[in-house]
């Protein structure tokens, strides 16, 4: 893997361009990180909703039975601020058995990302080791959340990983092994773990999740790094559910780090702001997840570099070696602050061992 990286960026930056998201994110970490996202700017700021904006609204197999009150058009698209309640719904039409999902635009928006990313690199704005960040939603987090009738659920969702394998196909087609990282962004998949999502089939969730990993991952090169993102969501700057500590993603990781067909890379676990007890680091001592590094999202601007220290040393009681990040993406912060952010980022990982 080469030089371990103290910083991780989830994925989404607050940036007006990628241009910008690269300028900013090296200038102010290129040492500390190993790979970089684009930013996820314009309609990818929100990772899934994307899909179902770009993707399923208007899909000739499906019906659009709700759209968020704060998207009331293709002009006022983004999404709503409950997540579970005022969203996007869509159901399979009657007449089709099988939905299909053809070009579902990621790899297209990194191929196009990574080519900038390769002229920056070159010409130094980005370091010569930093390698370049793609994330992607799992199937669950891209098709499940908008499914809400379990029939519609169950054809959905193994009809997006069927796509989602050759959009994976065609990013390592395009883009040199050495220098990609795929990061998997599991929040439904969470969530509907801790039991936070009514719609969705009553089978085992845990199982749902199992049944991801390796297909998403087997055709991705052994050269390529991967890693996985927990959330519990991030709108309006809260989470849907707040984890009462850390044991459900210390679950998530070890299951995911040992049955994805090959090796993982990186996890990264959210570190709510007012969380630096021992009760909730305490399960990080039930890791089993090998050499995959994992990346504590305890960074908050409220409280910067002071802050996470606190809840470093609390973590290093149970977990002597990891790296830091922001709880989740930086795609929803207040621009103002972010290069002041990305500062705090760069001296907390002063603190690390």
């Amino acid at each position: 893997m080469g030089r371990i990286a103290k910083v991780h960026l989830v994925g989404s930056v607050a940036c007006p361009t990628t241009e910008d998201v690269f300028r900013l994110c090296s200038s102010r970490i290129g040492t500390d990180i190993v790979s970089l996202p684009d930013g996820e700017v314009g309609d990818r700021e929100d990772y899934n909703t994307f899909v179902a904006y770009r993707i399923l609204d208007g899909h000739s197999d499906l019906e659009t039975v709700a759209r968020p009150r704060m998207a009331p058009s293709k002009k006022a698209w983004w999404h709503a601020n409950d997540l579970l309640h005022n969203t996007w719904k869509f159901r399979i039409k009657d007449s089709v058995k099988y939905p299909r999902f053809e070009n579902l635009l990621y790899a297209d928006a990194a191929i196009r990302s990574y080519e900038l990313f390769r002229r920056m690199r070159d010409e130094g704005t980005i370091p010569a080791d930093v390698r370049f960040q793609v994330s992607l939603p799992p199937p669950h987090s891209a098709a499940g959340m908008w499914f809400h009738e379990p029939d519609d659920y169950n054809r959905a969702v193994p009809a997006y990983l069927e796509a989602m394998v050759a959009e994976v196909q065609r990013l390592v087609a395009a883009i040199p092994s050495g220098d990609l990282a795929i990061q998997w962004d599991a929040c439904h998949e969470t969530l509907d773990i801790e039991g936070n999502l009514a719609w969705t089939p009553k089978s085992d969730p845990w199982i749902r999740f199992a049944s991801e990993l390796v297909p998403m991952s087997m055709y991705i090169p052994e050269d390529v790094l991967i890693g996985f993102h927990f959330c519990y969501g991030d709108i309006q700057g809260r989470h849907e559910l707040e984890p009462k500590d850390l044991s459900t993603v210390v679950r998530m990781a070890n299951l995911a780090a040992n049955n994805s067909g090959r090796r993982v890379d990186w996890v990264h676990m959210p570190v709510p702001r007012g969380r630096a007890d021992d009760a909730y680091f305490k399960p990080l001592i039930r890791l089993a997840v090998g050499t995959t590094r994992v990346h504590l999202g305890l960074i908050h601007h409220a409280d910067g570099a002071e802050g996470a220290r606190k809840r470093i040393e609390t973590a290093r009681k149970f977990l002597p070696s990891f790296g830091i990040a922001g709880e989740c993406g930086l795609g929803r912060v207040d621009p103002a602050v972010l290069p002041d952010l990305l500062t705090i980022h760069h001296e907390a990982a002063q603190y690390l061992a």
